[in-house]
């Protein structure tokens, strides 16, 4: 899982160019299709990348994948390797050297994504089956009432950063406590960071129209893909929870 691509209160999109708020109509109308089209190319990737391990992988080796990465302190460093590719994702899908860089970015974000999904799918995948599309379904289901509700009140939204920053390391922290003294986090935490998911959604939907460079649409769909993994991760975990 992550909390966003990065802090989002220190957010920095860039000091060439125009945003999309003062960019003209059909200008910023571009930027905003270019945008959700890398996006759900992005899911789809995250999709194909996920069918192909779980095709590729006999389900001995993913039990032992899964064992490994999910035991003791692995989970830390797993999640410590994860948060270092995000950073460098992010890092790429930002730059101003050339498209290849921005998706070589966004294509490493959601590889790293992917890989760490894969304890999580696989659980689901022998306890609760039905529990991934259901999942999927209410995912897209929200986070499209989510972007409805910015896109339609064009609300500036980015005061919400302090608030989602802090509340993430709140939650990495709980979470590392988990770890340490080896509790469950409960279905409670993972409603919660439904709600902190869906945050994020509204956070990185609303820059998107106020912040964002119009030619800056790779880095834009990874911020939305990072807040659209985080809500699909909870909404498993707690759909799992409740089947248990």
């Amino acid at each position: 899982m992550s909390f966003g691509n990065q802090n989002p209160y220190e957010a920095s999109y860039g000091s060439f160019g125009m945003t999309a708020a003062d960019a003209a109509e059909t200008e910023r109308v571009g930027f905003i299709r270019r945008t959700y089209l890398h996006l759900a190319g992005a899911v789809m990737l995250f999709v194909g990348i996920e069918a192909l391990i779980f095709a590729a992988v006999p389900t001995p080796t993913l039990m032992r994948i899964t064992q490994s990465m999910m035991s003791g302190w692995n989970w830390l460093l797993v999640m410590g390797g994860f948060m270092v590719a995000s950073w460098i994702a992010d890092s790429w899908a930002r730059s101003d050297k050339g498209s290849g860089m921005q998706y070589l970015g966004l294509g490493l974000y959601v590889t790293a994504q992917a890989v760490l999904f894969v304890p999580l799918l696989f659980f689901a995948s022998l306890y609760a089956p039905n529990a991934i599309p259901a999942a999927g379904l209410m995912t897209a289901i929200c986070f499209g009432a989510l972007t409805a509700v910015v896109l339609l009140t064009r609300s500036d939204l980015s005061f919400l950063g302090r608030y989602l920053w802090w509340s993430g390391i709140l939650a990495l922290g709980v979470i590392v406590c988990g770890i340490f003294f080896q509790f469950s986090l409960g279905v409670w935490f993972s409603a919660l960071m439904v709600g902190l998911a869906g945050g994020y959604i509204l956070f990185h939907t609303s820059n998107i129209l106020h912040h964002y460079r119009t030619d800056q649409h790779v880095a834009a769909a990874l911020a939305l893909f990072a807040s659209v993994a985080l809500f699909f991760w909870y909404i498993l975990q707690l759909l799992i929870s409740m089947r248990e």
